[in-house]
């Protein structure tokens, strides 16, 4: 190999960053989406219901279950002391199904108050990124310790959360054109095991675009580790303050002498 085929310490240093920065986005995807526990713990209390309710066309005993399963794997990561926010949102989210199925006798309506919640997420992604603020970097700012930095200081950040919000609303808008006419003519077992079916792909399709996207876009700019460099500065600056004015005193008395 000769010297011009060698890579440099620069293009060695840009590989380096450009693999950290993918590193760090695909931690900071997999904290704030829930990871793998989280996709379980999305996907097993329909399928749960789904499953139960196939073989005895029981709504009480499926909903029941469903509930029960969600409220064990709360119960489970308060006893780990891990992070709840995933287990309590499958819990809120099954219970609103159990609770409007039980008042209509509908077991179709399991699935309503979810799909609602999809549309309604998939409305906000697409309008936040018309106006300007797109949700998903909302969502991710904190996760990566920039807060709302990208919104003025960083324009490459904000042009790739925009378009994955873009692509969140769009998947997700897909999704509903295919599960709403399903709950009016199909029946409660079909539309159920599509739901489960649809649970997983579209999510994961969204997450790798928003991967693509901010793997391409410019590192994040840290207003943390910003702040906490102001603070030893302010710090810095009072100390060599006191010590200029611990300092004069002692001067002008030698001076005097």
């Amino acid at each position: 190999m000769t010297s011009l085929d060698r890579p440099t310490t620069e293009e060695t240093s840009a590989d380096t960053s450009a693999d950290d920065a993918r590193a760090v986005t695909e931690a900071a995807l997999f904290e704030a989406f829930g990871g793998v526990r989280g996709m379980v713990e999305t996907v097993l209390p329909g399928l749960l219901f789904v499953s139960i309710y196939t073989v005895n066309k029981n709504l009480h005993m499926s909903a029941l279950a469903a509930l029960g399963v969600a409220l064990v794997m709360v119960v489970v990561r308060l006893a780990r002391r891990d992070t709840v926010k995933h287990a309590f949102s499958g819990v809120f989210g099954v219970g609103f199904g159990v609770v409007f199925a039980m008042m209509t006798g509908n077991a179709k309506d399991f699935y309503l108050p979810g799909m609602l919640y999809t549309l309604g997420l998939a409305l906000a992604y697409i309008v936040t990124a018309m106006a300007g603020v797109p949700l998903i970097g909302l969502m991710l700012g904190p996760v990566f310790k920039e807060n709302l930095s990208w919104r003025t200081r960083n324009p490459g950040r904000k042009k790739a959360y925009t378009k994955a919000s873009w692509a969140w609303g769009l998947i997700l808008l897909a999704k509903c054109a295919i599960l709403f006419p399903l709950y009016w003519w199909a029946d409660t077992t079909q539309l159920g095991w599509v739901l489960v079916a649809l649970k997983i792909p579209p999510f994961l399709l969204a997450v790798y675009l928003t991967w693509v996207f901010l793997a391409k876009a410019p590192p994040p700019i840290d207003v943390f580790a910003e702040m906490e460099a102001e603070e030893r500065a302010e710090e810095e600056r009072k100390a060599a303050a006191e010590e200029e004015g611990e300092g004069a005193p002692a001067g002008r008395h030698r001076r005097q002498s």
